[in-house]
Parts: C-alpha cells; sequence; structure tokens
C-alpha cells in the first residue's frame, strides 16, 4: 500500500514536491485554495482548503490517516505543519518554533538572546528605536517572504510610507524595522535531522539596488573564500539550534559585511524557493533534496551525499535584465541550460519576487555569466 503524505499548499511552489513525490510512488494530498492551485490536478487528492486554517487539515489528515507532513518554499504553510504533525505525532519541528521562524520579531528576538549577530531591530509601533537607529533602514512584514513589502529607507520621512506598505503586506498587519546591513549576500541549504544539521550548499545572490532589493540571480557553489565559509557554516547552525529546528529543509539568509562579520538575516524552516532547493542543489552537488526532505516527513533519513561538484545557477527576467530575454528565447543554442520560460512578455521593474516575467537555470563546469 501506498504511504500518504499531505503537502500544504498547492501553488507553482509545491509543483516540484507533488512530482517527486508521486515519483517515488507516494499517494499525495494537497491542501490550498483552489485558485492558483496548479497541483490540483497532479496531486491524488485536493482538499479546497486555506493553508492557514489548521484545524480543518487536521482532521481531514486524521481521517486519511497520513503517514508524513511537508511543504516547501513557503513560510505561510509552516506553523500548520507543525501543527499537525505534532498532533499526529508525525516528523516535524516543533509547533512553538514554527511560529517564531515565521515571525522575523520573534526570530530576531532568539537571535539576541543566543547572540547570535543579527540587524538591529524593532517591532515599527514602538517609535523609541528612532533615538538610537541610524539610517538608512530596512523596513519588512514580519510574516511574508518573496521579498513582499521590503523597503529600504534613507530618510526619517519616507519611514512611515514603508511601514504602511510592510504592515499591508502582512498577514498580522505587522512590520519590523531594521538597520540596514550593506554587504554580499548568501544563504545557506542544509537539511536537518534529531537536531544534527547537515550543510547542502552556499548559494552567492544578485539583488536589484534599493529600496526593494528583489533576487534576480542565485548561484552555487559560492566563491567566498574557504574562512568566510566556515564562518557562514558556523553561525547557520548557530541559528539553526536558536530557532529550536532540528528536522527536515532550512533556508537561511545572510549578508557578509566589509569587516567580513557573518551577519544573520533570517531562516527558514524550509526549503529555499526560486529553484534553490528543487533544482540548484541536486545540479550542483548531486543530492537529490527534494527526496531527502520527503524522506524525513516519513521518519526516515539517509545522511546527504554530495557526490557532483558542478556550477548551477538560476537568472530571472525582469525590467532590470531585459538582457537575458534573447537567451531565454533561444535557450536551445546553450548546452549549459536546463530549462528557461519567459511567463510574461511585459517586463516590469520589480518590488517583489511576482513581478518577474522569466528565468532560465543553468548546470556548467564554470558559473555561467551572462554579458550585457
Amino acid at each position: 500500500m501506498k504511504k500518504k503524505l499531505a503537502i500544504i499548499g498547492a501553488s507553482y511552489l509545491q509543483l516540484p514536491l507533488v512530482k517527486k513525490a508521486k515519483e517515488m510512488g507516494i499517494e499525495t494530498h494537497c491542501f490550498a485554495w483552489a485558485d492558483g492551485a496548479v497541483c490540483k490536478d497532479i496531486a491524488d487528492f485536493f482538499y479546497p482548503i486555506s493553508i492557514l486554517e489548521k484545524e480543518e487539515i487536521l482532521n481531514v489528515c486524521k481521517r486519511v490517516e497520513i503517514e508524513g507532513i511537508t511543504s516547501i518554499a513557503s513560510d505561510a504553510v509552516v506553523p500548520t505543519v507543525s501543527f499537525v504533525a505534532e498532533n499526529m505525532g508525525l516528523i516535524s519541528n516543533s509547533f512553538e518554533s514554527s511560529l517564531i521562524t515565521t515571525d522575523k520579531y520573534k526570530m530576531r528576538q532568539k537571535f539576541l538572546e543566543n547572540n547570535v549577530l543579527s540587524p538591529k531591530f524593532a517591532i515599527a509601533d514602538d517609535s523609541n528605536y528612532l533615538e538610537s537607529f541610524m539610517f538608512p533602514l530596512i523596513v519588512k512584514p514580519t510574516d511574508r517572504s518573496g521579498s513582499r513589502g521590503v523597503s529600504k529607507v534613507e530618510r526619517k520621512n519616507d519611514l512611515q510610507k514603508a511601514i504602511e506598505r510592510a504592515k499591508n503586506e502582512s498577514f498580522t498587519k505587522q512590520a519590523i524595522v531594521e538597520e540596514f546591513v550593506s554587504g554580499n549576500e548568501v544563504s545557506v541549504e542544509a537539511i536537518s535531522w534529531q537536531g544534527k544539521h547537515y550543510i547542502l550548499a552556499i548559494t552567492d545572490k544578485v539583488t536589484t539596488e534599493k529600496p526593494y532589493f528583489v533576487e534576480l540571480e542565485h548561484h552555487q557553489p559560492s566563491q567566498l573564500n574557504n574562512e568566510t565559509q566556515k564562518k557562514i557554516i558556523h553561525e547557520t547552525i548557530k541559528a539553526l539550534e536558536a530557532l529550536d529546528i532540528k528536522y527536515g529543509a532550512s533556508h537561511t539568509e545572510i549578508k557578509i559585511t566589509k569587516n567580513n562579520e557573518v551577519c544573520l538575516i533570517e531562516v527558514g524552516a524550509r526549503m529555499g524557493g526560486d529553484f534553490i532547493g528543487s533544482d540548484l542543489v541536486r545540479l550542483s552537488t548531486g543530492y537529490d533534496f527534494l527526496k531527502g526532505t520527503i524522506e524525513v516527513a516519513f521518519g526516515k533519513f539517509s545522511e546527504p551525499e554530495l557526490t557532483k561538484h558542478f556550477f548551477s545557477g538560476v537568472y530571472f527576467l525582469s525590467k532590470e535584465t531585459e538582457h537575458i530575454k534573447q537567451i531565454i528565447k533561444y535557450k536551445d543554442k546553450y548546452p549549459e541550460i536546463i530549462q528557461g520560460e519567459i511567463t510574461d512578455n511585459e517586463l516590469r521593474h520589480v518590488q517583489q519576487s511576482a513581478d518577474r516575467s522569466g528565468y532560465f537555470i543553468y548546470q556548467s563546469n564554470g558559473k555561467f555569466h551572462v554579458i550585457k
């Protein structure tokens, strides 16, 4: 009899997970609103229930006797996954941990308590921070990902507008204000089992300029020197332990300052989006991150073996990167390109990840450089 896996969310973000589970011979049960649920016609069973309706999803999962529950690339689903797992005795991080990892303010407090270097911060409703904070500032919703509602503020006069924008994007209508940290940006992709953390890859990033800093490129492996990478790994593990992340995929975002300090920006207790977890890790290391994440959900774990040493990456199409449109259009001319797609012929200046109009993914023996 097939194992039964609950997947919270059914958008394009979860599509690689559903496909991988079916490839593994697993019965898939997807939960999400029908609107935009591209997985509903692929999953074995689809339930038009909001990802936030934890109790209702729990009741269905009990009725169908699911044996594992997971999701990838979305912060919003993390508490629901943990809530159902905790109530059914399944493998997951604790519900308490999930509430911390999906609230940037609570996360910052945990970093502070555990001596994890991160930006100076305050909840936006507490105006007292203005007396001690140095501009520029970063304003973001406490509970969103994908660059939604994030902006850089150079002057006090622009702060309130940025706060309102962030609150409007927040599920809970809350925003956090942080001192801006300049430097190279990376993410760390990891998988954990019983509190032991396995680092799979460090990803170099390229973003738009101020004020929104939307990600336009991701590349593995990182080109930072070995000493810096060791510091990144050390601080990442420290952050995962501070947040009590013990199981499954994680995606840690970091800035490397001009003084070579490793500053934690945030941690997601889930796989990184933008094809990082679903594609790039496998292409650069040979490790099937999706399969590993599914196996953890079922209480099974094999220590990752990184059998390949390739370069992989993704470039995203927008008005800022319109020069790559022709590369995507004629991708068959480039043997390095694994896949690519133009999703919208209208190119926009991006304010969040959803504004991007296409992408291409590559695998090669060296970093794939695009010449403007």
